[in-house]
């Protein structure tokens, strides 16, 4: 069965840093591509970012571009999201899900709201 777990979200300041985790497992993490999307209050799901599973071949959204980074720890199947300079509009529920899309596997998600 796979699982997707999101840890790491919170209240943050702007301008903040927030590392979010995805505990995976099921499947063979390593050789999956894997992806953060969000939802933010009232919007519908962006997508945030995605790595493949050459582990060198990364892509983001516009919108973090230079303030996201996206990486693994295979041995701990885990997905993280590094999020520096933290804005408002990033306020949203992060979702990690398996795959580039369309998203059969999705985890819970976790709250991050950035405000002073």
């Amino acid at each position: 069965e796979v699982q997707l777990v999101e840890s790491g979200g919170g209240l943050v300041q702007p301008g903040g840093s927030v590392r979010l985790s995805c505990a995976a497992s099921g499947f063979t993490f390593s050789s999956s591509a894997m992806s953060w999307v969000r939802q933010a209050p009232g919007k519908g799901l962006e997508w945030v970012s995605s790595l493949y599973s050459d582990m060198t071949s990364t892509y983001y959204a516009d919108s973090v571009k230079g303030r996201f980074t996206i990486s693994t720890d295979n041995a701990k199947n885990t997905l993280y999201l590094q999020m520096n300079s933290l804005k408002s509009e990033d306020t949203a529920i992060y979702y990690c899900a398996r795959g580039t899309g369309p998203y059969r596997y999705w985890g819970q998600g976790t709250q991050v709201t950035v405000s002073s």
